[in-house]
């Protein structure tokens, strides 16, 4: 799961390097462009670039240069063409569904994808005519009897953010593509690192850009990257007419955080590793769902799609979930908050039914920050001890 040193080296180049830019007096950070309008010298320039207005800088809805260097870095690292950025991972993935289905369409979307984009998809959709089916992920065969004559997209998420379910992504890429389905991958949790699914075969890979991406946990975005033709409809349409894009200061917020990700991943998966292993060992924990570990039932396959691995994890215990919750209030590195991916530490308490119907266990979401490992498995270890005290 580990990547070569030149994979290595030329996704942390593409993130640092900028060369000399004379145009900004030798800026070493890409200044903001923080306006809402481009004008020109002649009416002939202006005319020109309104008909090119998603590639020329006419009015920052479309295109503005501080969210576009931006999307020329995810581009690459994810080894697509094009990218897009949005002002919400949710508003990436709204735009990347409804650029590819018309009303009358049915979707296959895997069970565990994440909650707000199956409400998308299961709900809101039907309003158009738009249907849903929601399938076991392990199991290329569960996908391919959903599909129907109608069926135009297959949505996966890989790993999934609660269970951390693996799909097989060339085996399903190729699947879709034999039937004619277009294909549309969540791939937030490996970030474009560690998994780039567009090599895989998918058309197009959504990323919820508040999360590792930003790394601070002080800025929302999202990003849509595939092929330039692909990219083409969604960004003539569903890019422009909607108008959830992203500003300029965001941008920026994102640049200073993706300048560090390669570092910051490579530490994140040591420590997420460290801590899982631990958990695994204790008493209290019945199985920890992390696809760096060998326990995991699709370990094999994630280490063939993936060069490493996020540090968001989950763990079950037998324990009933208010005592579960009490032990999440007496952590003292971990706070309790939903999303992921910054440099604090994270906690969640749910009851497992939420996400497998009948299920009895008490499952817990740990994020895994940039504290040191060591502070973090001795804080998960006393609040365990005093649980154990006070019954």
């Amino acid at each position: 799961m580990t990547m070569t040193d030149d994979q290595w080296l030329d996704v942390q180049t593409a993130v640092a390097h900028d060369p000399h830019d004379e145009r900004h007096e030798g800026a070493v950070t890409k200044p903001i462009y923080q306006n809402s309008l481009f004008t020109f010298r002649s009416y002939d320039d202006f005319l020109s670039a309104m008909q090119n207005e998603t590639d020329r800088s006419v009015y920052s809805r479309g295109t503005n240069p501080t969210v576009r260097e931006l999307e020329r870095r995810l581009a690459r690292i994810e080894r697509g063409e094009e990218a897009r950025c949005f002002a919400s991972g949710m508003a990436a993935i709204s735009s990347a569904i409804l650029s590819v289905v018309r009303s009358g369409d049915h979707i296959v979307c895997v069970n565990e994808a994440y909650g707000p984009a199956k409400e998308f998809m299961g709900s809101y959709l039907k309003k158009y005519r738009i249907d849903t089916t929601f399938v076991e992920g392990s199991s290329l065969e569960q996908i391919e009897s959903a599909i129907r004559d109608n069926t135009t997209l297959l949505y996966l998420e890989s790993p999934t953010s609660m269970l951390f379910q693996v799909q097989d992504l060339r085996a399903a890429a190729q699947l879709a593509r034999s039937k004619g389905i277009a294909t549309i991958i969540d791939n937030t949790w490996a970030t474009p690192c560690y998994q780039n699914p567009l090599e895989f075969g998918f058309d197009l890979v959504v990323h919820s850009l508040t999360k590792y991406v930003s790394g601070h946990s002080d800025a929302l975005g999202g990003a849509v990257i595939g092929s330039r033709e692909r990219m083409k409809a969604l960004v003539k349409n569903e890019y422009m007419l909607l108008g959830g894009i992203m500003t300029p200061a965001t941008a920026s917020l994102m640049m200073r955080g993706l300048r560090t990700l390669p570092l910051r991943m490579e530490k994140l998966h040591g420590q997420g590793l460290e801590v899982a292993r631990w958990l695994e060992a204790h008493a209290l924990v019945s199985r920890v769902n992390h696809p760096g570990l060998p326990s995991h039932p699709q370990h094999e396959l994630a280490m063939r799609q993936m060069k490493g691995c996020g540090s968001l994890f989950s763990f079950e215990t037998e324990l009933p979930l208010d005592v579960m919750r009490r032990w999440a209030e007496r952590l003292k590195y971990f706070r309790i908050g939903v999303s992921w991916g910054g440099y604090e530490s994270l906690v969640t308490v749910n009851p497992k039914s939420s996400y497998r119907p009948g299920a009895q266990e008490t499952l817990v979401r740990l994020y895994v920050g940039l504290e040191n490992h060591g502070e973090l498995i001795a804080d998960l270890e006393q609040a365990f001890d005093r649980i154990a005290f006070s019954s």
